[in-house]
């Protein structure tokens, strides 16, 4: 299992059409292979910035199976107006951990 952090930073005013959009966003996405889990949070000193965390089965299911997808094209669709710059987008892992 993996973890994608997204850094949505939309434009002021836009906040609460950006969540609306979102709920729907949250739909196709959950329609994607490998998509596990989705949590959205919003900034507390920058209102207007908003983390997203979603769990995938691994890397490829989101960047191959989601990102070249039409459920991406639609992702998008719902969203991308209300970005004020392009996401920031990282994946991360669980550490193994040795006794």
């Amino acid at each position: 299992m993996i973890l994608e952090r997204a850094i949505f930073a939309v434009k002021p005013g836009s906040e609460p059409e950006f969540e609306a959009a979102m709920e729907q966003a949250k739909k196709v996405i959950a329609q994607s292979g490998g998509f596990r889990s989705f949590r959205l949070q919003r900034g507390i000193e920058q209102p207007s910035t908003y983390l997203l965390l979603i769990e995938w089965d691994s890397v490829e299911d989101h960047m191959q199976g989601f990102r070249e997808s039409d459920l991406f094209v639609r992702w998008r669709e719902l969203i991308g107006s209300y970005f004020a710059a392009p996401p920031e987008v990282e994946h991360y892992e669980a550490p193994v951990v040795t006794k």
